[in-house]
């Protein structure tokens, strides 16, 4: 198999939910073989799809030293569904834009742009040995499949969401048709609290799904199940922090980006659990 890139330049602009700050995204043509994020504002500093400098607090960052970009976890999404793993992408600011807090402003872009292949092996892992790994009340477990499953539960004590599960095979047209409209939610309460840590600075009824307590303040939803369609690809784009696409099924309850990378960091620390195909 050979890696993939984009045939045309991409250009997106938009908000930061947690930094509130304007920034610019491009995504360039690469033959090199790898995805590569680049601050244009801090001197071309370079950022690297690891697992080990990954942090998480409500999105997924990417961290190069003491410097970081945040909410990466949409655009990845995309890119790993589109089949692209060989990319420069340049950003001109510490936070990928929101866009409309789902991955299909990224996946229509990527089809506007057009994917050719690139002169590089692409290599999948497969799971050959199941594990778990918990938090509290959460848990992902992940045994072999012949491609990627991921299946999900979560449960909120909230009217419009209270238990919600969904299985799919992700497939490039599954996810663009069932997971990538499913736009970030979150709870008014909450939103005191986040501003005072400076994080939902850039949020709005415009970008997220917002609930108080008897119901949703935005809508329509898109999915009547749109939470946990979402946090499904919020799965997919912590996955892509592998760099490789991979071979497994993945069974998340009550899950959320900090279990997520535990998982991811498992499958990255024992490599007596998979082996490349």
């Amino acid at each position: 198999m050979q890696k993939h890139t984009l045939k045309q330049e991409i250009s997106l602009s938009g908000i930061g939910i947690h930094s509130g700050k304007n920034a610019t995204l491009k995504l360039k043509p690469s033959d090199y073989g790898e995805i590569i994020f680049i601050r244009t504002d801090l001197e071309n500093l370079k950022f690297l799809l690891d697992p080990a400098k990954v942090v998480t607090h409500n999105s997924s960052i990417m961290t190069s030293g003491d410097k970081k970009i945040q909410t990466v976890e949409h655009l990845l999404a995309a890119l790993y569904m589109s089949g692209i793993d060989s990319l420069t992408i340049e950003l001109d600011g510490g936070e990928v834009p929101i866009m409309d807090g789902s991955s299909l402003p990224f996946v229509k872009a990527i089809r506007a742009a057009g994917i050719k292949s690139v002169d590089k092996e692409r290599r999948a892992i497969k799971i050959e040995k199941p594990f778990m790994v918990e938090d509290g009340k959460g848990s992902i477990f992940v045994k072999p499949y012949i491609d990627l499953k991921i299946s999900y539960s979560i449960y909120y004590d909230h009217p419009l969401i209270g238990e919600q599960k969904y299985s799919i095979k992700a497939e490039e047209k599954i996810f663009a048709q069932e997971i990538a409209p499913a736009r970030t939610f979150g709870f008014l309460k909450d939103v005191p609290a986040l501003k005072a840590k400076n994080m939902a600075q850039g949020g709005s009824l415009e970008n997220a799904l917002v609930l108080d307590s008897q119901g949703l303040i935005n809508g329509p939803l898109r999915f009547p199940d749109e939470f946990i369609r979402h946090k499904i690809l919020d799965l997919i784009g912590d996955i892509a922090f592998l760099g490789s696409p991979i071979f497994a099924h993945f069974s998340a309850k009550r899950a959320g980006h900090k279990l997520h990378l535990k998982a991811i960091r498992f499958i990255q620390k024992h490599k007596d659990y998979w082996t490349f195909l």
